[in-house]
């Protein structure tokens, strides 16, 4: 759903929800790590464009492998129109991951410090994806007509979008505030992020309605909810397994 749209000289301005919610967490994000002094102002920038590009490609590669291969099969041209935003989240999370492996071995800096900052601040991005996922009227679920329902199609529909912003915003923010304000060991907070955030991905599945090409893969079982099971068996590998190194470690 576009914010609005004009004509200019033949070319039409059209921004959408999504791309206004997606720039507005990267600037939130930007600030909050910039006050944090972990970088410098031009490490921090290249940073940004790391993971900006990790995004972009993450999220289209993933849902086009995954979600809608058979349509892009026979529509290629389809591919590179970015700006159709049709994206997956697990494709962006793998690819932010390669992007911040590069950037740290690059300039020669602590993967996981690097890692448990930019987590503490994706809830932030994730909450305004979910409300533009909210004002575009998508992944809702049953009929409802109570408080911030959604009208669509003569129907009005319960938000799931804001249920989901709930989890992955508010309560994800603060339990992984929480755990950064006491965190002992670098990526603690980077795997507290995959094993919450799978948690509620998991959770919330029940409660939206599943992709409409995929719908459901095993009985009532979607393939997002296959994808957050590994998260959280990675951060339990982690808890028993993994090395720690000191949070003043860099």
């Amino acid at each position: 759903m576009h914010i609005f749209s004009v004509n200019l000289f033949w070319i039409t301005i059209a921004p959408s929800y999504y791309w206004l919610m997606y720039g507005l967490g990267f600037i939130a994000g930007y600030l909050i790590i910039k006050k944090r002094w972990l970088l410098s102002e031009v490490f921090l920038d290249n940073l940004t464009l790391y993971i900006f590009f990790g995004v972009i490609l993450g999220w289209r590669i993933w849902y086009i492998l995954f979600y809608n291969l058979s349509f892009y099969l026979q529509n290629p041209s389809e591919i590179l129109k970015f700006w159709h935003w049709w994206m997956s989240f697990f494709g962006g999370a793998i690819w932010v991951i390669l992007a911040m492996i590069i950037f740290a071995r690059k300039y020669k800096k602590s993967f996981y410090d690097i890692a448990d900052n930019v987590v503490t601040i994706l809830p932030i991005w994730l909450g305004l994806w979910r409300v533009g996922n909210y004002l575009n009227k998508e992944l809702l679920w049953f009929e409802y007509s109570g408080f911030l329902a959604v009208y669509k199609n003569w129907i009005w529909y319960f938000p799931s979008p804001l249920l989901e912003a709930l989890l992955e915003w508010l309560v994800l923010y603060f339990i992984l505030s929480f755990l950064f304000k006491r965190r002992k060991y670098l990526g603690q907070i980077w795997w507290g992020f995959l094993f919450f955030y799978g948690i509620f991905r998991f959770l919330i599945e029940f409660v939206r309605t599943p992709d409409a090409q995929i719908w459901y893969i095993f009985w009532w079982i979607t393939i997002a909810q296959i994808m957050s099971f590994p998260m959280i068996l990675v951060w339990l590998y982690f808890w028993l397994f993994f090395k720690k190194y000191p949070a003043n470690a860099k």
